[in-house]
């Protein structure tokens, strides 16, 4: 198969929020938040209606265990490794004027309907030139492949590639070899975890890392994409064919960033109605080290 390639208790309790209960122990341990302050935002948390006298007791016995635990456990200021919790990042480097790329596409329909998989295509420019401009084609896509090519020793850029996790690169739509490395980080433990709420237009981005999490430079990154698009190509290597595109990546905004010390809070704006994820990846187009969808 071919590139393209360019030189260049009861069910109404609930279990808390992992990012949230480390962001509110932390402050509990190191005495920024009252007792009664900090099991009253586990109480918010967990209830999901009125409770009952029977529940008002269960919940009472869980708040009781659940700070002593919590307080024993956060004065480490870190949470235990965890393995797979965080979906694994996949980006479609493509392109409508590539003729090899309709394979890598079809994957990424496959990789949409995953939970345990963010796949986000990005359409790149540097084909255009041959005969069909790509209509979701951004240069900042070509950009940020170049910045893999770079941080990866590599002096060449090609279509369909695949980044996992910003870490490892798959030619083509080589589907075995694409599987083995995604079960492999989703075996790996966990350095961090990020959640994200929806707030209206904005958005609620909480940070924290897990025990033997690396200090440095993250960037903590927006991405927003639209699910499914459809185009009727014209010209080019692919002139004639009805293609439908899946998560077509429409923005890619850093939106603050973090130490991998301790939790962090952060939050972004977020108009509209397109779905959206975060990531956090190390400075430099370095490993992605956690990932959510937007609640």
């Amino acid at each position: 198969m071919g590139i393209c390639i360019r030189q260049d208790h009861t069910s109404r309790i609930k279990r808390p929020d992992a990012a949230f209960l480390y962001t509110m122990a932390h402050k509990f341990a190191n005495g920024e938040m009252p007792l009664t302050d900090f099991q009253e935002s586990l109480i918010r948390q967990t209830a999901r209606g009125p409770l009952d006298r029977k529940e008002q007791k269960a919940e009472s016995l869980i708040m009781k265990t659940l700070t002593a635990s919590l307080a024993i456990l956060f004065t480490s200021l870190a949470a235990p490794l965890v393995a797979g919790e965080n979906p694994v990042v996949v980006e479609l480097y493509t392109s409508q004027g590539c003729s090899s790329c309709p394979p890598a596409d079809a994957m990424m329909h496959k990789l949409a309907k995953r939970d345990d998989v963010i796949g986000l295509a990005l359409h790149v420019d540097y084909w255009d030139y041959i005969g069909w401009k790509d209509e979701y084609a951004d240069p900042a896509h070509t950009k940020r492949q170049q910045g893999y090519a770079r941080s990866g020793g590599r002096t060449m850029i090609y279509t369909p590639q695949m980044i996992v996790a910003g870490q490892e690169d798959v030619v083509g739509a080589r589907e075995g070899e694409l599987m083995g490395l995604i079960e492999a980080h989703r075996a790996a433990p966990d350095t961090a975890m990020v959640t994200a709420t929806r707030e209206g237009d904005a958005v609620s981005i909480s940070v924290a890392p897990y025990e033997g999490a690396a200090q440095g430079t993250y960037m903590v990154q927006l991405v927003r994409y639209t699910p499914m698009k459809h185009a009727s190509i014209r010209r080019g290597e692919l002139a004639g064919h009805e293609l439908d595109y899946a998560n077509v990546v429409e923005s890619w905004d850093q939106v603050g960033q973090w130490d991998g010390a301790g939790p962090v809070e952060l939050n972004a704006a977020l108009a509209g109605d397109l779905p959206a994820v975060v990531l956090v990846q190390a400075a430099g187009h370095g490993p992605i080290v956690a990932a959510t969808r937007v609640d």
